[in-house]
């Protein structure tokens, strides 16, 4: 009877690992999905800034081209800096009691999506910052 109950708890506990692993590498898809389309919109973004310089006759076609290629290599320079490319050894997964949680650690590293996603947004306020300059320069006389 012993035998019978510990089999069915090795069983559970196998389902129960098994699913964590699923759930991880669901998560780290979405995190890698989520990535190349923030690198995608922000390409769109900046494409569209530099076209706006093109027409406006402040850039060349070659700088703008250059320009929004830089931008994008950048994005995803980064996105693979942060753990989004290919790692030789794979990741720590830490699990967290209900304590941690309460009191978390203050000097934590951020995860990857967390500091990619704080990366796009930096880069979004210089795509914003870059079109109130041009906004301003085109004001002037």
């Amino acid at each position: 009877m012993k035998t019978m109950l510990f089999s069915v708890r090795i069983i559970m506990l196998r389902d129960l690992v098994q699913k964590a692993v699923y759930l991880g590498v669901g998560i780290a898809s979405y995190a890698a999905e989520t990535a190349n389309s923030n690198i995608k919109e922000l390409g769109n973004h900046a494409q569209k800034l530099v076209d706006t310089l093109v027409e406006r006759g402040e850039m060349n076609a070659e700088e703008a081209r250059r320009y929004v290629d830089e931008l994008i290599r950048e994005a995803q320079g980064e996105a693979i800096a942060h753990g989004e490319g290919e790692n030789k050894q794979p990741r720590r997964i830490e699990i967290i009691t209900d304590e941690e949680e309460a009191n978390p650690d203050p000097l934590a590293q951020k995860t990857p999506a967390q500091s990619q996603t704080e990366d796009v947004e930096a880069l979004r306020r210089q795509v914003a910052a870059l079109q109130a300059e041009l906004q301003r320069l085109n004001r002037q006389p």
